[in-house]
């Protein structure tokens, strides 16, 4: 077979689990176009389909495998290669392979280098490539109005429930200049929000400068013209320390929003979870950044059932839930990882409680978001267009959610607004206690 005749063979890719994961298959889409291959967003019509797993948590794995599973039934009608790769492979390699013979090809994480060469031997077709990174080596599967730019691969942190030390090594800093290259590219072809991630974006910097250098970083991208928005990710509670904060109360391209990852408020819970934060540090941290930054809207998650988490653990984090307003809450329950501290970790909490407990929580949380928002009623929210959903009616957001994950804003016009553009939209109501509704105030740009 020639390289003609392979470039023929369209390619489908399923990206699972996090959006750092959802850059990776960015980059091994752009090897796969560079090469000459078509891609297709239906897994009927791939004669190669590509599945970059997940596998951080046990219901991660089993979307990986049910999700191998589905895309193995199409080799009984038009896929011809199947790869699996990610998370999933660079973890539990001997056990997958063993257990999915459907699959072609196991490759780890990391391996955006190694897709091409895997599908040349498949098809034991020898040919040379240029396998050259450019700052721009991704094909973007988010809307071109935003894109996520991961500053960083792998995490020290070494908390006692996660395996992603395991599975993606210690963390490792990309330099700031490749970032701001990457990042003025991405602006260039239509990004107008830069979305920061990492697994600990707030240790950015460190193994490279011998510093944290996130406010570096920040201000560089600041520079690019045309960038409208850039939001703030995993930013650990300890780090986020006075200079982060007066940056993103100063700098009016950041957005006044921060995801911090609490996982729990009860400070013997969290030493057992090995994390370096307490309730106190907590307190302190929300009370500076609402002080410094009146109008930030503030995303965490919290972990319920670790071994040990008794009914007064777990009524301290209720407390501090209602306590304490939070914009956006995730709510999950703990998963025992083998290789991890706290797998054996007693007495261990039944699953069925830790759901009861996320349930309950979900609930208060649930009860106080419609309160929360209250704040935004009869005020004008710059609104950036996600879709249209009727003639008159969009779905937009604001610089206080970020994108499916968080509330939307919906918004009324009587004139056409266009996708990804941004509006003054006045808000007037709360609809389905999360979300906001708005009408068209005036156009900005």
């Amino acid at each position: 077979m020639t390289k003609e005749e392979l470039c023929k063979k369209k390619i489908g890719l399923i990206s699972l689990g996090c959006d750092k994961n959802r850059v990776d298959s960015e980059k091994v889409l752009y090897r796969l176009t560079n090469f000459g291959f078509t891609l297709t967003a239906n897994a009927e019509d791939a004669d190669i389909l590509i599945v970059n797993t997940c596998a951080f948590i046990e219901s991660a794995r089993k979307e990986s495998i049910e999700t191998i599973l589905e895309m193995a039934d199409y080799k009984n009608t038009n896929c011809e290669k199947l790869i699996v790769m990610g998370c999933l492979p660079q973890k539990f390699k001997d056990e997958v392979e063993n257990a999915l013979p459907e699959v072609d090809c196991f490759l780890g994480t990391n391996s955006e280098d190694k897709i091409l060469d895997a599908i040349l031997n498949l098809y034991n077709v020898k040919c040379p490539h240029n396998n050259v990174i450019t700052e721009f080596d991704r094909v973007l599967t988010t809307p071109k109005h935003y894109a996520f730019l991961k500053i960083a691969e792998g995490c020290s942190n070494n908390c006692a429930y996660c395996n992603i030390p395991l599975i993606r090594g210690r963390f490792k800093s990309e330099p700031i200049e490749k970032l701001y290259s990457e990042a003025k590219v991405l602006v260039s072809r239509g990004a107008k929000e830069i979305i920061i991630v990492a697994q600990d974006v707030t240790k950015y910097g460190i193994d490279l400068y011998k510093k944290y250098a996130l406010v570096d970083l920040l201000r560089k991208i600041s520079q690019i013209e045309g960038l409208k928005w850039i939001r703030l990710h995993y930013c650990y509670p300890e780090l986020v320390n006075d200079e982060l904060i007066n940056e993103i109360a100063t700098n009016p391209k950041i957005c006044k929003y921060i995801e911090i990852p609490f996982q729990h408020a009860d400070d013997h819970i969290l030493k057992s979870m090995n994390r370096a934060s307490n309730q106190k540090l907590m307190l302190n941290l929300l009370n500076k950044l609402k002080t410094k930054i009146p109008d930030i809207a503030i995303r965490t998650s919290f972990i319920l059932g670790l071994p040990g988490e008794t009914e007064t653990e777990f009524n301290t984090l209720k407390n501090f839930i209602i306590n304490n307003d939070i914009d956006h809450i995730g709510f999950f329950t703990y998963s025992r990882e083998k290789d991890t501290k706290a797998y054996n970790l007693k007495p261990q909490v039944s699953k069925k409680i830790a759901q009861e407990r996320a349930n309950e929580l979900a609930t208060i949380q649930e009860n106080k978001v419609e309160k929360i928002n209250e704040k935004y009623i009869n005020k004008v929210l710059e609104v950036v267009i996600e879709e249209q959903i009727d003639k008159n009616t969009y779905i937009g957001r604001s610089q206080y959610n970020s994108p499916n994950i968080d509330t939307v804003v919906f918004v009324s016009s009587n004139k056409d607004l266009q996708i990804g553009d941004f509006y003054n939209i006045l808000i007037n109501n709360i609809v389905n206690k999360f979300d906001l509704q708005g009408e068209l105030y005036e156009f900005t740009k």
